[in-house]
């Protein structure tokens, strides 16, 4: 396929919120300036899945792996209807990608859909530079930019109010079977999926709806799903939480647990660069076992409630990434058993949850 950027390869620049200020060449769709939080994942693959993840939305993301666009695109591997970072941030693109399953490079891709896209940058300096400083903001241009004109662009920029834009708008139903209710934050398709082929009914919501909306449908369980920004904004949506939890069992993935910790008077904190990527280790403390999981979170659960046992932590750090209530039938996850991006290992996630709902159901 003919390249259908006529651009590529013109001089661009990132300027970092630090004052640091990065030189390469553009590809995609190269506006003139692109404000958002600059994160780096650490997958070796999984770039397509990456983009389409709703819980990168308002960010530019920088992946540490050298080569990114190898095996190219195809129209299956997609988490959500279209890409949702802001700009993409690679050493190397490949323009010449070999796949049975390929029908589009990279490239023409993120032309398509209007993602500016960097390369031929020292990366792994970048990424250096993020785990210092921490996640910074960051613009992308084709321009030169002063001082000042950075901090006119810089200032404004805020990642609140995210979830709006990726939640569905309207109540729709997937699957047979187990009936959950879904508070959809930005729900990635492997979630959905999964869920769908181990026996359950999904009935999606918007994320502000009310308790006496979703329960309504008499599920038989609750689905807190993953999605962007910060959990603390979401101040409705926690009192809504602090509902379900007395009427149904309740289980969590990613930004669900974090949301489910501070409805039930933990704290959720930020990290100083977030884990992103599809090679953290994690261990359930139950099996005394290690999982390689994938993750993609900025916040983390802190001063947990007594109620609650820690079920899983994070081998780098130590932080917590799974909980289950002691007495209710409530079970959550900060990591992403569903991958895609990563291994399978953690699918038993999933029937975990399962038979908490299952269970809850039961003893109600």
């Amino acid at each position: 396929m003919k390249n259908i950027c006529v651009q590529n390869g013109k001089i661009v620049q990132l300027y970092l919120e630090n004052g640091a200020v990065f030189k390469g060449r553009g590809f995609g769709y190269m506006q003139e300036d692109v404000v958002g939080e600059v994160v780096f994942n650490t997958g070796m693959t999984g770039y397509q899945e990456v983009l389409t993840d709703p819980s990168y939305f308002g960010q530019i993301v920088l992946m540490t792996y050298p080569l990114i666009g190898n095996y190219g695109i195809n129209l299956e591997d997609d988490q959500s209807l279209y890409p949702k970072v802001r700009g993409f941030i690679v050493k190397e693109l490949c323009e010449y990608p070999n796949n049975f399953r390929y029908e589009m490079n990279l490239n023409d891709y993120l032309y398509t859909h209007k993602i500016f896209g960097m390369q031929d940058l020292d990366t792994r300096y970048l990424t250096k530079t993020i785990r210092d400083h921490g996640v910074m903001k960051g613009i992308l241009t084709t321009r030169t930019l002063d001082k000042e004109e950075v901090a006119q662009l810089l200032t404004p920029y805020s990642n609140r109010d995210v979830v709006e834009h990726v939640s569905t708008k309207e109540v729709h139903t997937v699957g047979e079977g187990l009936s959950l209710a879904v508070l959809d934050f930005g729900i990635k398709q492997n979630i959905l999926d999964t869920f769908v082929k181990k026996g359950c009914k999904l009935t999606l919501f918007p994320y502000n709806a009310s308790a006496e909306e979703i329960l309504a449908i008499e599920p038989d369980g609750i689905l807190l799903s993953n999605g962007p920004g910060d959990p603390n904004d979401l101040k409705e949506t926690i009192d809504t939480v602090k509902t379900l939890i007395d009427k149904k069992p309740v289980v969590g993935i990613c930004l669900g647990h974090q949301l489910l910790t501070l409805a039930m008077g933990g704290e959720c904190t930020k990290l100083t660069f977030g884990h992103r990527g599809s090679n953290h280790p994690v261990k359930d403390l139950r099996k005394d076992r290690v999982y390689i999981t994938s993750q993609n979170h900025g916040f983390v659960t802190t001063n947990l409630p007594d109620v609650f046992e820690i079920t899983h932590i994070n081998m780098n750090d130590g932080s917590v990434e799974g909980m289950k209530h002691k007495t209710k039938p409530i079970f959550s996850v900060q990591y992403h058993p569903e991958a895609c991006p990563g291994p399978g290992d953690s699918e038993y996630i999933f029937e975990e949850m399962i038979e908490t709902i299952k269970g809850g159901e039961h003893n109600a």
